[in-house]
């Protein structure tokens, strides 16, 4: 197998510091990483090599015998020292290199090198393995504000994969929620990425949402805020009863406690339901009508 710059791998100079390979090995290895390039063997070879040379390069005494022996950096320790004894034994006449005898590296060592033994580490075997995280996962949900009055269900599909999740009721628009292990698979027995979700609520009620409490304006016609009475008012759930006092005036607005939005992750508890009352001056009267108006005035 060629040789293979392990500097080169990571696009630096011998030069470089333990933080310039730090930072160069983890954007190159999130760029080739599995989980971006599926089905890319190039990638996964280009991935694979990133890992040896920071395996390498990112341990001490590793890169300060490759940088002394370069290719031969497991083994030169011990050509050094078969060397010494080659010049040590009568009628040793050098040749090879001075290395004498005529022996080559494959027949002295297994015919291995460092790339061979990673493709072993890859493949279950091998020294210390570097566990690399799976990449975050990012999605998008798209609800309705009725969608998020009561807790329920959603299956998502996220890497090919479904996953059942459980919406809390009350959660608002543009929140994001973070489900722990589902984004993409680690590399080594590394930990699993997570899937962040982003919540995009939709408006399709008269009310306004501010938090857990909702807004809204009311017809009232003139007739009961004048005299006062009962009404009936929507809310987010269904109809109730509203009692008018007399004398209501227009732009009067009133409470109707715990009938709003439920509390994000607060069981049974709930905001309010704010209506203003948008007083009616009727219309198309008729002349009878008119005259009592203006007696009315007049009194």
């Amino acid at each position: 197998m060629a040789f293979i710059d392990y500097y080169k791998t990571l696009s630096l100079t011998k030069t470089a510091s333990d933080k310039d390979i730090k930072n160069a090995y983890r954007k190159l290895a999130r760029k080739y990483h599995p989980d971006l390039n599926p089905d890319n063997a190039e990638a996964n070879k280009r991935f694979q090599e990133l890992n040896e040379a920071n395996e390498v390069l990112s341990d001490p005494e590793k890169r300060k015998k490759y940088d002394k022996y370069g290719e031969n950096w497991q083994h030169g320790e011990a050509y050094e020292q078969q060397a010494r004894q080659q010049q040590n034994r009568p009628g040793n006449y050098g040749g090879n290199g001075g290395f004498g005898g005529g022996f080559t590296d494959a027949e002295s060592f297994g015919g291995g090198d460092f790339s061979d033994f990673f493709k072993s580490m890859f493949g279950g075997g091998g020294s210390r393995q570097t566990k690399y995280r799976g990449q975050d996962y990012n999605a998008e949900l798209h609800l309705t504000l009725l969608d998020t009055a009561e807790t329920h269900k959603r299956t998502l599909t996220v890497g090919g994969k479904n996953i059942r999740i459980n919406i809390p009721a009350g959660i608002e628009n543009g929140q994001t929620i973070k489900i722990s292990g589902h984004g993409g698979a680690g590399v080594n027995n590394g930990p699993a990425g997570d899937l962040y979700i982003k919540f995009f609520i939709a408006n399709d009620t008269r009310f306004k949402r501010d938090g857990s409490n909702l807004y809204t304006n009311l017809k009232l016609d003139l007739y009961t805020a004048v005299l006062g009475g009962e009404i009936t008012a929507e809310t987010l759930t269904g109809k109730v009863k509203v009692k008018i006092k007399p004398e209501t005036q227009n732009g009067t607005k009133v409470k109707l406690k715990g009938k709003g939005m439920p509390v994000y992750k607060k069981e049974n508890e709930f905001g309010d339901l704010y209506l203003t009352y948008d007083v009616q001056v009727p219309v198309n009267l008729t002349e009878k009508q008119k005259q009592l108006f203006e007696e009315l005035s007049k009194s």
